[in-house]
């Protein structure tokens, strides 16, 4: 049998705005529950789902592509938000090399709103992670996402794509002091990865009067600590509010942290006083219509776009260097996947082999009245070098076939001549 397909479905930050991207964002509850639903699908034997504020992208290794892809659109709607007809405007399906090229181009930065993007990483690893542990993931997928956080760190290291502001915090800090000024006094909502980047990427800049508030007033305090700042809960986030300058929420809330109404109330203390917000959370944490207020400038992770293209024409070249990189991971990939064609057939050459080797041992055992155990193990040994060595070149050269793209008469071959099929039947 031939090796399963590699096959992908997603959506990104290229194909859908923000508000269809949080829509199909997916917690880590419902990343898991999606998982054991699709390790428990005939129709796909491997899985993970990688979801971050860019992208919600599922891989899969099936043989049944078309089953897969319906499998898997069937899993996103069921486990996010997001409707039929907004998933088919914004979705992009990938199979085989270009899934490969997709996951090895996001790993290394090079697909990510921030160009050299430097979380993505961590978060690749774990979605593998988790998939391995729901028993979502086999051979094809552990080699892929292993080989495509290879690929991602040569990225990093022999290229320069990475120089600058790398990461969604970091252009978040920087779009916010462009508007508020350095001197500002900073809230940051949220004490998980990306409020942590938030705060530090803020403490880095030099910037005193950050505090960071959280649902968790201890997990605040406990990150605050560690960066010499004051950490709060949510009970104290309306007077927090109403004496800062910029507000940067990185929460991982299924729904809206800040509403209208609630930061109506906080404006009416601000004695006018304008109040820049950045949001960079997918769900969103700031509901939309807080923009229409007088006195607030909100943006959301789509504007932190505009910053970002000012840095990229001087780091394209660096990324055409990644390119070249991702490219020759793309072609390893695909030679080892050729090669799984004729592991089958090399797998039941052997255990053909051995089962003949063990059944002439038996038979020749009774002639031997005084073979002591040391004889009989040297034997032993002696037969299976035998065997391995017969069956070594065989072995090398249907692979390589199979790679080069001309394995299967050669395979043919070989099953005709040691009659595996009948073996197959036995």
């Amino acid at each position: 049998m031939s090796p399963p397909h590699l096959f992908a479905i997603g959506l990104s930050h290229k194909t859908a705005r923000v508000e269809q991207r949080e829509k199909a964002a997916l917690g880590d509850d419902e990343a898991r529950g999606m998982l054991r639903g699709l390790a428990a699908d005939p129709r796909v034997e491997e899985a993970v789902a990688l979801s971050t504020c860019n992208r919600t992208e599922l891989y899969a290794a099936a043989h049944d592509a078309g089953s897969a892809e319906r499998a898997l659109t069937g899993a996103l709607l069921e486990h996010s938000q997001i409707g039929a007809l907004e998933l088919s405007c914004a979705r992009y399906t990938l199979r085989d090399d270009r899934a490969a090229g997709q996951l090895f181009r996001v790993a290394s930065g090079l697909d990510s709103m921030v160009l050299g993007e430097s979380e993505i990483q961590g978060q690749v690893l774990a979605a593998w992670e988790v998939a391995a542990e729901e028993g979502a993931t086999g051979p094809l997928l552990n080699r892929l996402f292993r080989q495509a956080l290879e690929v991602g760190k040569r990225v990093r290291t022999e290229t320069r794509v990475g120089e600058g502001p790398t990461s969604v915090p970091a252009v978040a800090v920087d779009l916010a002091f462009r508007t508020a000024g350095p001197d500002a006094s900073v809230v940051v909502i949220g004490a998980g990865r990306m409020a942590a980047a938030t705060a530090r990427a803020l403490v880095d800049r030099g910037v005193v009067g950050v505090v960071v508030v959280n649902r968790t007033a201890g997990t605040a305090r406990e990150l605050a600590d560690q960066l010499g700042v004051r950490g709060t809960g949510l009970d104290s986030l309306a007077d927090e509010l109403a004496q800062a300058e910029v507000v940067i929420s990185a929460t991982d809330a299924p729904h809206a942290v800040l509403d209208r109404p609630y930061l109506e109330g906080v404006l009416g203390r601000r004695a006018g006083r304008p109040l820049v917000m950045v949001d960079i959370s997918v769900p969103r944490d700031v509901a939309p219509d807080i923009a229409e207020l007088d006195g607030v400038l909100l943006y959301d992770i789509d504007d932190l776009e505009r910053v970002v293209e000012e840095s990229f024409s001087g780091r394209l070249a660096e990324a055409e260097r990644g390119e070249a990189i991702v490219e020759e991971g793309m072609r390893s990939f695909r030679y080892w996947r050729a090669g799984l064609a004729a592991a089958p057939t090399i797998r039941t050459l052997r255990e053909r082999a051995e089962e003949i080797r063990l059944a002439e041992l038996a038979r020749a055992d009774g002639q031997w009245e005084s073979l002591s155990e040391a004889d009989r193990q040297r034997i032993e040994a002696l037969t299976r070098g035998i065997v391995n060595k017969l069956l070594h070149e065989p072995t090398v050269r249907v692979t390589e076939a199979a790679r080069n793209g001309d394995g299967l008469a050669q395979l043919e071959t070989l099953r005709h001549l040691f009659d595996l099929s009948a073996a197959d039947r036995e």
